[in-house]
């Protein structure tokens, strides 16, 4: 299976941004993409990098909606799987939300953002709430894909149990900072989650400066043993494609001992 991760820079037209994040979808299946994977709010300026702004809102979109129509039109057409991000608005309820369009333009499932970040740069408790979806991994024709949004990615118990759905790959759309964290440090959690869980792992990060933060780039495709496959460069926008091959999952260390060898009955001692 061969995965596109979209590295470019958004501008504050949601129109332009989902017409050049087009012209991406049509370049990526153009080199074989089965499936693209878009970074955190896709097709938005970052706006949590600002304290609330009750303005923000009125990106925010329900699903279906809008831009899952013209995402489902073109997966259809071109007969790939899309996953993107977007703001999505449910009632009075607010949702950092990816879904996960299948290659005959139905939405086969909905992730939502289950910790919610509050720091400098990243104020996203005002802006959203947190997600309560118990399904996180759907079937596609691209293979069993697992979604872990952004902030969700730090937590040891949300990507295990993305292994214990049966995930095949993993998908991060990400909003991450130059210099965030220390150097390689988000790049050597994901290859750890990939081996600990024997499973793919995809990082679409966004890229350039926007008001307060400076967007990294370097989307970066994990195989099961923990091993980066493909990077993308931290300077300039770009399509990254990676080849999957999902017979290494089998192999994996994970499937053939850790994941066996796991004692629920003893954990549960700690968290009860």
């Amino acid at each position: 299976m061969r995965i596109a991760l979209i590295q470019q820079k958004v501008t504050t037209s949601k129109e332009r941004n989902i017409a050049r994040g087009l012209k991406a979808i049509r370049k990526a299946v153009r080199n074989g993409a089965e499936l693209i994977v878009f970074p955190e709010l896709s097709f938005l300026p970052f706006f949590p990098q600002e304290p609330a702004d009750p303005r923000a809102q009125e990106m925010a979109e329900t699903i279906p909606g809008p831009t899952t129509e013209i995402m489902s039109e073109i997966a259809r057409e071109l007969g790939v799987v899309i996953v993107f991000n977007l703001y999505e608005r449910k009632g009075r309820h607010f949702y950092d939300s990816s879904p996960i369009i299948d290659a005959d333009g139905r939405i086969a499932g909905l992730v939502r953002m289950v910790h919610i970040m509050e720091g400098p740069g990243f104020h996203e408790k005002n802006y959203y709430c947190p997600g309560n979806l118990k399904k996180l991994v759907f079937n596609t024709r691209a293979g069993r894909i697992g979604v872990a949004i952004c902030y969700d990615r730090h937590f040891q118990e949300y990507m295990r149990i993305l292994a214990l759905q049966q995930a095949e790959i993993v998908v991060v759309p990400q909003a991450g900072a130059r210099r965030e964290w220390p150097e390689g440090i988000f790049e050597a959690e994901l290859r750890v989650a990939a081996f600990q869980n024997g499973y793919f792992a995809a990082l679409a990060n966004r890229f350039g400066p926007e008001s307060i933060l400076d967007f990294a780039g370097e989307s970066y495709v994990v195989d099961p043993f923990g091993r980066v496959i493909a990077r993308a460069p931290d300077n300039e926008e770009t399509i990254l494609l990676a080849d999957c091959d999902f017979k290494l999952i089998k192999q994996a260390p994970a499937r053939k001992h850790f994941l066996k060898d796991r004692r629920p009955d003893f954990y549960k001692k700690f968290f009860t």
